[in-house]
């Protein structure tokens, strides 16, 4: 839990997104005089599912990265929700399902390679009668029972708020880390981390979400995650309390934000293949997000220079790993990094 202690040391973040929020709110719960840097308009934090699903988005050969997601959601259990409203929590279990016998193959996969990590699975063939809603046929899956979702809005929202409570201050973005005025700086920009620090491995990658609504007279909205291989492409299906944001496309197009056709259609097709009453809802909203992206997948958590650190390319998991960073930037700014931050090596 946070300690407060008194310093009139100065911190600025660069940065308004869930990363950059909860880590000038940590600072600031350490007595850092904190100023957070952000653009007026959306980022990436806006678009976003809201899984926080080590597990169910667990892969082999991303060992670490499944480590420390299982330490966030701890955080998130134990603590990081304490000054947020509860109702930022809308699903409190994630349940993987496959639609063919390749995506169940897929699953198999994941659960030997959960089960070898001490994190065992347990398959079904019924996932029905976990979730009625899903179309008849699939019956092959795995639950997650500790995973959350949140609306990322609502959490960024509300970080926003607890950081007002706490004296946090606002600022318009900055090009150049020369003209902050601050003892120590904190790289939080996302894709835009590389303009202020060139070299950092960080690109963006192109998402679309959609956001559908409940109507009157539809079935009731899932109460937990459904995440669903279908023919080989992923889709996922996250409650809000109005409805689902169903997501997510991936591929580079540069900073390309604009929804493509095949994208969403997509995306419908295999919404519905999964939940086929989502037929029903309202088509509420479209949108593309730029997640930033590293080669390994990993974020970029650490120090660059005496007066420099980063908290940038979180990727898919950037809500997931906002308690983790921002425990881990705080460690690090007290002089005593965590065991699983890197020695960052970035030429400028």
């Amino acid at each position: 839990m946070p300690t407060t202690r008194r310093t009139a040391r100065t911190l600025a973040v660069v940065g308004g997104g869930v990363i950059g929020l909860a880590v000038a709110r940590r600072a600031a719960q350490d007595g850092w005089q904190t100023r957070v840097h952000r653009a007026e308009q959306r980022g990436a934090s806006w678009v976003a599912g809201g899984m926080l699903a080590p597990h169910s988005e667990g892969w082999p050969g991303e060992e670490r990265l499944l480590r420390l997601g299982l330490e966030s959601l701890e955080l998130w259990h134990r603590g990081f929700l304490d000054g947020l409203p509860p109702e930022v929590v809308t699903a409190r279990q994630s349940l993987v399902v496959a639609v063919d016998r390749a995506d169940a193959a897929d699953l198999r996969t994941v659960g030997e390679w959960l089960s070898g990590q001490g994190h065992p699975v347990t398959l079904t063939n019924s996932a029905r009668d976990i979730e009625p809603l899903l179309a008849q046929g699939i019956r092959h899956g795995f639950a997650a029972d500790t995973e959350l979702a949140v609306d990322n809005r609502a959490v960024v929202d509300a970080l926003a708020a607890h950081c007002e409570r706490l004296g946090v201050q606002w600022a318009p973005p900055v090009d150049d880390l020369a003209h902050l005025d601050a003892d120590t700086v904190v790289i939080a920009n996302g894709i835009d981390a590389p303009a202020l620090w060139p070299g950092l491995p960080v690109r963006p990658v192109k998402g679309e979400v959609l956001r559908l609504r409940w109507r009157r007279g539809c079935v009731p909205v899932p109460q937990r995650v459904i995440r669903a291989r279908v023919h080989g492409r992923q889709v996922y299906l996250v409650p809000r309390a109005d409805g689902v944001v169903v997501g997510a496309t991936q591929y580079e197009h540069g900073r390309d934000t604009a929804p493509a056709v095949a994208g969403v259609r997509e995306l419908l097709d295999d919404a519905c293949a999964v939940v086929p009453a989502l037929g029903e809802y309202e088509f509420a909203e479209c949108a593309a997000g730029l997640r930033p992206m590293t080669a390994d997948n990993l974020p970029l958590v650490g120090r660059l220079d005496e007066r420099t650190l980063v908290a940038a390319g979180h990727g898919r998991s950037g809500f997931l790993l906002a308690p983790w960073t921002a425990e881990a930037i705080a460690a690090e700014l007290r002089g005593a990094p965590l065991p699983d931050t890197d020695e960052l090596e970035v030429a400028r």
